[in-house]
């Protein structure tokens, strides 16, 4: 199987990072790397809007256009499907590159399909700095933003591993290039700042890397001595996946998970509700938080080993969409997410088995069908073709041409990169403002 000496080997040292909590850490620290950033910066988001979050990220990329940064926006056309286009204009215009992940068809006015999106969150500034987690670029990250702002964390990264993150989202933009950082371009071997924290970047997507989190998850949990303590968004894991937490409860592991118990998304609480009855059995204990919308993606196992980034724990994350995070091995951040998910508990309920055993006859029945009808559906989708990603490039200046990266390696290492195609036109265009509608919408 993968066990943890096989994963160690993704390892690599000398990194450090800083938690940042919730909208109200993480944007002010995004964009102030941002204002300073000298030669290139890379976005890549499920959800961006034209809201005050995602102005003042607008008015922060220009500005360092403005001045002469290289930058690139990427966004799942799902997620972004209400940006409006004179947002995009106004980023095309300041010179940057503005990218949609898998378009609709243009005869398609409706949105996307679900499946197979760009769920990542990653921002790289200068080579130097890298961002990864659940945070997306809107005003709803933000606690202050009422009773619906989503409890949610980051990190900010220094060190090789930022360098991990700079070639994934390189692999999906045409026009990034090692030549942007000018100077700055020792970064990309330069060593740390001191600290010594080692991580390995794990990534999804629907070629090559179809499973690295899963199993990433599956080797910690396995190994597992003292405690395996989890916080999602969404949660309805494979059989494998319910199998190792129910074998490290009986083994004496503490087994938590804090989930959602107020969701944004409706049937997410029914389909995790479903699992209670096995694992509560087998002594796993759950907490519903129901203070506000729970985004997290956080994970600890005994006191080194950690995880955050983009990926939930159900079929879109762990079987379609492309995603990543980060595995940490250190136990001071290790503490941090602790605290934090002990502080998520104190604001949860508790599942007791009392609870279970009120519910009527009639959600047992449903719950085990649900969960043995749904747990097949990623093997069953997946005996379909896949449809082929499309990346759709706008700029101010058009030309036509294949968009796939022009770099070897990175095409082996990231072979969906090669689904990202600049959009071929008859014509080419001198201003955007001569562009139909319909090639600038979201």
């Amino acid at each position: 199987m993968f066990g943890i000496r096989q994963f160690k080997g993704h390892f690599c040292d000398s990194n450090r990072l800083q938690l940042l909590i919730n909208g109200e850490e993480f944007f002010p620290q995004l964009l102030r790397r941002i204002k300073h950033a000298k030669r290139e910066i890379f976005i890549e988001t499920f959800i961006l809007e034209d809201d005050r979050i995602g102005n003042a990220l607008k008015n922060a990329l220009v500005a360092a256009a403005q001045r002469g940064v290289w930058v690139s926006v990427t966004a799942d056309s799902w997620g972004s499907h209400y940006l409006n286009s004179e947002y995009i204009e106004q980023l095309t215009a300041a010179g940057i590159v503005f990218q949609i992940y898998d378009p609709q068809p243009e005869w398609y006015s409706g949105r996307p399909k679900l499946f197979r999106r760009l769920h990542r969150k990653l921002a790289v500034i200068d080579a130097t700095y890298g961002f990864i987690g659940g945070i997306n670029m809107c005003n709803d990250h933000m606690i202050s933003s009422g009773p619906e702002g989503k409890q949610d964390y980051s990190v900010e990264l220094e060190g090789p591993i930022v360098n991990e993150l700079r070639e994934l989202c390189k692999s999906y933009v045409r026009d990034a290039k090692d030549e942007h950082l000018q100077e700055l371009v020792t970064q990309l071997s330069a060593p740390a700042k001191p600290g010594t924290t080692p991580m390995a970047f794990v990534s999804r997507d629907n070629r090559r890397n179809r499973s690295d989190i899963e199993k990433a998850y599956l080797a910690g949990i396995r190994e597992a001595k003292n405690r395996v303590w989890i916080a999602n968004a969404y949660f309805f894991p494979g059989y494998r996946f319910i199998r190792a937490l129910r074998k490290a409860a009986k083994r004496g592991v503490d087994v938590r998970l804090v989930l959602q118990g107020d969701p944004d998304i409706p049937f997410a609480l029914p389909m995790a509700r479903a699992l209670y009855d096995v694992l509560v059995r087998n002594g796993v204990k759950i907490y519903e938080y129901s203070d506000r919308p729970l985004h997290a993606k956080i994970a600890i196992i005994d006191d080194q080993w950690s995880t955050i980034g983009s990926s939930n724990l159900d079929p879109l994350s762990l079987a379609f969409n492309l995603e990543a995070n980060i595995i940490v091995r250190d136990q001071t951040f290790n503490g941090q997410l602790a605290d934090q998910i002990s502080e998520l508990e104190k604001n949860s309920r508790k599942i007791e088995s009392d609870w279970l055993e009120r519910r009527h006859w009639y959600y047992l029945v449903k719950d085990f069908f649900m969960y043995h009808s749904l747990r097949h559906f990623p093997t069953f989708a997946g005996l379909f073709p896949a449809h082929t990603p499309k990346i759709r490039e706008l700029k101010r200046d058009f030309d036509t041409g294949d968009g796939r990266t022009p770099n070897a390696s990175l095409r082996r290492q990231y072979p969906e990169s090669k689904h990202a195609r600049r959009v071929t036109r008859k014509q080419d265009y001198d201003n955007i403002a001569d562009i139909e509608s319909k090639e600038i919408e979201v």
